[in-house]
């Protein structure tokens, strides 16, 4: 059989831990026997990265905006116990953090939906997307640990050297204080990146914030995606048939749960980082849910929404078997060649993301799954099988569909 050939590489980032073993896994078994396999290759293996003094991780998010399409392994963000345990120079930054800066993405979470693994919401039969803004808040946050009584100030001071002045609080104690900050330039990114997003999926588009109590920032939001809508995506919205609108995070909440699902939820970036964790978890596992970052200026870049599964590793280590459910990092990998055939026209490789990804599904809904899977099934009698095995299960199914 021959190989589909390519026209562009896709930036490969590769990562850590059980996630890295199964990248191998992958490539070998379901990419490399059907695809001639071009990507322009980095690691962002925390060993590299501590030896690169993080450049690679940069100069990896440089190359997405070069060639458009990148697919990404979980990597891992150190934090004290990291840094002891991998000898590290300093507390590298997240590596996705540092890409969705650079890149000024917009992050995009699906569930992947298959028979037999029912929601915990019951009423949830479609799946719920959601959109995280990719910049500033509590990730870009200055914090000071106050020592005792004194007044904390918000100063803003211009380039002209004027002043604006508010009193955040009058200290009778010790205590915290945190600055967090945005830009107008991301949230309009962020919503241009929205309503595309809607429109290519012909999905409606809900967003939510606080703005009854945040009442400049939360509502800069607000009017940015109103003023947005109103002045350059309404008429495309009502001749698609879609419907946007904008309500209050907590009625969102309510909203969502007694849903069905099928729309997209967009959520500033804290407010999105714990509710894709909840819709993800609400759906099935983690390690069924699909991330894409979407830039502004149009460069993709795939990853699985689940970290590098330390536990699974730390047996796979000592020679012991493991059972690690890869289908999120599976639709990583055919999330970015379906986008790269889209952009190259090379059909091909859409039809063999599409075929894999049914291969996928329907070797978990013929009860062939990994034991995590098998917790939240349905199935009567599944097989559990290891790592290695799954994987192999799927491309057997692969190449008889």
């Amino acid at each position: 059989m021959s190989r589909i050939t390519m026209k562009t590489p896709l930036v490969e980032m590769d990562g850590d831990e059980m996630t890295r073993i199964l990248w191998a896994m992958i490539k070998e078994e379901l990419i490399e026997p059907y695809i001639d396999l071009k990507t322009e290759y980095y690691d962002l293996g925390l060993k590299n990265r501590n030896d690169t003094d993080d450049q690679v991780t940069v100069d990896s998010a440089e190359a997405t905006k070069k060639y458009g399409v990148a697919v990404k392994c979980a990597t891992i963000t150190p934090n004290a116990a990291r840094v002891k345990e991998y000898d590290l120079k300093e507390m590298w930054k997240s590596p996705n953090g540092t890409i969705r800066a650079i890149l000024d993405g917009t992050v995009f979470r699906a569930p992947i939906l298959v028979k037999g693994i029912v929601p915990y919401v019951k009423n949830w039969v479609k799946p719920i997307t959601i959109a995280r803004h990719a910049y500033g808040d509590v990730y870009k946050n200055v914090e000071i640990k106050v020592p005792g009584a004194g007044k904390a100030e918000l100063v803003f001071t211009a380039a002209d050297g004027s002043e604006i002045r508010e009193t955040i609080h009058e200290f009778k104690g010790s205590g915290i204080i945190q600055g967090i900050h945005n830009t107008d330039a991301s949230i309009t990114s962020f919503a241009h990146a929205c309503f595309k997003y809607a429109l290519d999926t012909k999905q409606d588009l809900w967003f939510s914030t606080k703005d009854t109590i945040s009442k400049k920032y939360d509502h800069n939001f607000k009017d940015i995606f109103q003023d947005l809508y109103d002045n350059e995506y309404k008429e495309a919205f009502e001749k698609a048939g879609i419907e946007y609108f904008y309500t209050l995070i907590d009625d969102a909440v309510a909203r969502v749960i007694r849903s069905e699902g099928g729309f997209i939820w967009a959520c500033k970036n804290y407010d999105g980082d714990v509710m894709s964790d909840m819709v993800a978890t609400a759906y099935g596992d983690l390690s069924m849910m699909t991330s894409v970052l979407v830039s502004p200026n149009g460069a993709y870049e795939y990853e699985a929404a689940h970290g590098t599964v330390q536990r699974h590793y730390y047996k796979h280590l000592k020679g012991e078997e493991t059972s690690t459910n890869s289908i999120a990092t599976i639709f990583a990998w055919t999330g970015a060649l379906r986008k790269r055939g889209e952009l190259d026209g090379i059909d091909e490789l859409v039809k063999y993301a599409d075929k894999m990804e049914r291969a996928c599904i329907k070797t978990v809904e013929d009860g062939k799954m990994t034991k995590s899977l098998s917790l939240i099934s349905t199935c009567e009698n599944p097989v559990i099988l290891n790592s290695m095995d799954f994987i192999k299960a799927i491309r057997e199914t692969y190449d008889n569909i």
